[in-house]
C-alpha cells in the first residue's frame, strides 16, 4: 500500500516477515496477504549498535540534556539547522 504524506512524501505500508537461512536459501514460513508471485526486496535488519554500557549511558545523558534544553526554548528549528548545514557545503 502506498500513501502520500502531508508533505507529498511517499509512505509505504511495511509488513515485517521473519525468515531463516536454510541450506543457503532464505526460507519464510509465515502467512501473508501479499499477492501470489509478488517479488520482495529483503533487507537485513540492523541488530543494533556497538555501544558498550558506558557509551550508551553517555548517549542517553546527552539526549536528556538536549531534551531539557528544548523544553526551555533553547533549541534550533530543524529547518533552520538543515539550511545552515547545507550552506556550509
Amino acid at each position: 500500500m502506498v500513501q502520500r504524506g502531508y508533505d507529498g512524501a511517499t509512505l509505504r505500508k511495511v509488513q515485517a516477515l521473519k525468515a531463516r537461512v536454510q541450506n543457503g536459501r532464505i526460507v519464510v514460513d509465515e502467512p501473508t496477504d501479499l499477492p501470489e508471485g509478488m517479488v520482495l526486496d529483503l533487507v537485513i535488519a540492523d541488530p543494533g549498535d556497538e555501544l558498550d554500557d558506558k557509551e550508551r549511558a553517555e548517549l542517553h545523558a546527552a539526549l536528556e540534556e538536549g531534551l531539557a534544553e528544548l523544553r526551555t526554548g533553547a533549541g534550533i528549528d530543524a529547518d533552520v539547522l538543515l539550511a545552515e548545514l547545507q550552506a556550509r557545503g
